[in-house]
């Protein structure tokens, strides 16, 4: 195929065609749509990352990792993450994508959130 036969992903798929998706690719964007989760639910409750951090028992950087979609957490860790956030974490997985929402605890809901909690997708 030369250059002008070369078309995105994003094109293919707007054109209807089949994309095949390595596994590399999907671990990425499932990393991405937890990170962008917690830095939504994060700035929502107007916290620098370090708050969280120590709330979480953990480093800023390591937030920094997760919201930048650089490290996955384990499943004990997430727990923490969420009770940092004072919020429930909900993790939808289907086929090849994947969803993460944080629901505030209590009401203590942000004006900006919606009413179902933060939520971001991959």
């Amino acid at each position: 195929m030369n250059h002008s036969e070369w078309k995105t992903r994003r094109t293919r798929k707007l054109l209807g065609e089949t994309v095949e998706e390595s596994a590399a690719y999907v671990e990425a964007g499932c990393a991405f749509a937890l990170g962008q989760a917690v830095d939504d639910r994060r700035t929502a409750l107007v916290l620098s990352q370090a708050e969280p951090a120590r709330r979480a028992e953990m480093t800023q950087p390591q937030i920094s990792d997760i919201e930048g979609g650089d490290s996955v957490p384990t499943l004990p860790l997430l727990t923490r993450l969420a009770k940092a956030l004072d919020a429930a974490l909900t993790i939808g997985l289907d086929r090849d994508t994947s969803a993460f929402t944080f629901t505030p605890h209590g009401g203590h809901q942000p004006e900006e959130a919606s009413a179902d909690g933060r939520g971001s997708a991959a």
